[in-house]
């Protein structure tokens, strides 16, 4: 089994900063990209920031200069630096990353999702 845990939200003032933290564990073969997810109330879910194996980083324009995303493959670990935050940062935030997993004469890859954790801006 694969499990994907997120870590380190919490509430914190406008201007203030967070750092999220998500590891993956289980049957790993290889994880290509890892990622952080927001939704808040009534809205979709959107991408804020993703990270491939080499280190390729993709971000939203809203936490572009905010937001640092980076990653510790040897520990199967993605972070996520959140600075000048903002009252629409708040959503729960959710970690994915892109697994494979080695099987029985096969390699299959998916999207792993984590449960997801609250991050509240206050003005």
């Amino acid at each position: 089994q694969v499990q994907v845990k997120e870590s380190g939200g919490g509430l914190v003032q406008a201007g203030g900063s967070l750092r999220l933290s998500c590891v993956a564990s289980g049957s790993i073969f290889s994880i290509k990209a890892m990622g952080w997810y927001r939704q808040a109330p009534g809205k979709q879910r959107e991408l804020v920031a993703s990270i491939t194996s080499g280190g390729t980083t993709n971000y939203a324009d809203s936490v572009k200069g905010r937001f640092t995303i980076s990653r510790e493959n040897a520990k199967n670990t993605v972070y996520l630096q959140m600075n000048s935050l903002k009252p629409e940062d708040t959503a729960v935030y959710y970690c994915n990353a892109y697994i494979s997993i080695q099987t029985v004469g096969e390699v299959t890859s998916r999207d792993f999702w984590g449960q997801g954790t609250q991050v509240t801006v206050s003005s």
